[in-house]
């Protein structure tokens, strides 16, 4: 399964840690999408920051 992972919100004035993880899933501003591959890791990276983002899921294929 693949999550698309979208930036709905502004980092600025989040926790230095959360823009970290921002930028680990690799969204610099809102409104710009990725889609990752679903993993244990990829879920706690979205609760860390799940007022900032939106999940998609996305069927393989």
């Amino acid at each position: 399964m693949r999550l698309r992972i979208t930036q709905t919100r502004s980092r600025i004035g989040t926790q230095a840690r959360h823009r970290g993880t921002l930028r680990a899933l690799g969204l610099r501003r809102i409104g710009q999408s990725t889609v990752r591959d679903d993993s244990p890791e990829l879920r706690g990276m979205i609760r860390l920051v799940s007022d900032l983002v939106r999940v998609e899921e996305q069927a393989d294929g």
